[in-house]
């Protein structure tokens, strides 16, 4: 990552995944924390590629109210697959895609692929590992990781089914707090690594990331999906689905430093940031806070 001191911004002001209104406004609420110049001042080359279309709820009908009902997935879709294809195009530069709900990494991650064998790191207090028979609400946004590695509506797995295809062992859920009863289930039948709130007390945040980076060593890229309800609402009130018990102020900077000191990541999303809900775009603040120390920030 030290070498690639250009940043490609792209924001997805989107919310048809979350069963709030209100992420759509992440994009704007991130910028407007001052993110250009915070990766400016770490030395970035900042290149802002804009919002992409994507259509309000108010112009859509809802696909379906039952619960698996995969609200809005033809506009899901849509914006996914245009996403992934503008991800696909940067080419030499670390890109930030700013939701928005969760749901835009069923496009920005197979985009960012790009053939290469691709480590994920989800930092969530979800596991968003939901199908349509498991989901209790159908809103997408607690789907896309089960998507991206195979599980679910088939219109939703066709989006990250590009080669090679992301592999169970290359994914790390961390932060977790808050899982349905149905994807607990398949969460253990898939095998996928998960470090909840629970392993993180009791091992320890440096313990946990040393395990994550040498799990990453495999890998030739690493994407880190971060969603900012994995931090306690105490410190980061703007967000669509808060649970309490989650990382402190601290804790998610030292993961983020420990991470960046690793010098593994390439890309980012930084999602689920509400400011209907928040306090002085504080939530938003700290997010990108938490991206510069992730992308270079060292307190000496």
């Amino acid at each position: 990552m030290r070498a690639m001191m250009r940043a490609v911004i792209l924001g997805v002001p989107m919310d048809l995944g979350a069963g709030r209104r209100g992420v759509d406004m992440g994009p704007s609420a991130i910028r407007y924390a001052r993110l250009h110049e915070v990766l400016r001042s770490l030395g970035y080359e900042v290149h802002d590629l804009g919002d992409l279309e994507v259509p309000v709820v108010e112009t859509l009908k809802i696909n379906g109210g039952e619960p698996g009902g995969l609200h809005y997935l033809e506009a899901i879709q849509s914006a996914c697959a245009e996403l992934s294809q503008r991800v696909e195009a940067i080419e030499g530069a670390f890109p930030v895609v700013l939701g928005g709900d969760h749901s835009i990494s069923i496009g920005s991650i197979p985009g960012l692929r790009r053939g290469r064998r691709t480590g994920l790191i989800w930092i969530d207090a979800h596991a968003d590992f939901n199908t349509p028979e498991t989901s209790p609400s159908g809103n997408i946004h607690g789907m896309p990781l089960a998507a991206l590695l195979g599980y679910g509506d088939p219109r939703l797995v066709a989006l990250g089914a590009r080669e090679p295809r992301l592999r169970l062992e290359d994914v790390v859920l961390l932060g977790v707090r808050s899982v349905d009863p149905g994807e607990r289930i398949l969460l253990r039948e898939a095998g996928v690594t998960v470090y909840t709130m629970k392993e993180i007390d009791r091992m320890g945040l440096p313990t946990v990331a040393a395990n994550v980076v040498a799990q990453m060593e495999r890998v030739e890229q690493v994407h880190v999906s971060f969603d900012a309800d994995v931090l306690d609402p105490s410190v980061a009130p703007g967000v669509g689905t808060p649970v309490p018990g989650g990382l402190t102020y601290r804790e998610a900077h030292l993961l983020m430093e420990l991470l960046s000191d690793a010098g593994i990541v390439t890309s980012l999303d930084l999602v689920e940031v509400n400011p209907i809900l928040d306090e002085k775009n504080r939530t938003a603040e700290i997010v990108v806070e938490l991206a510069a120390s992730l992308m270079g920030k060292k307190i000496l």
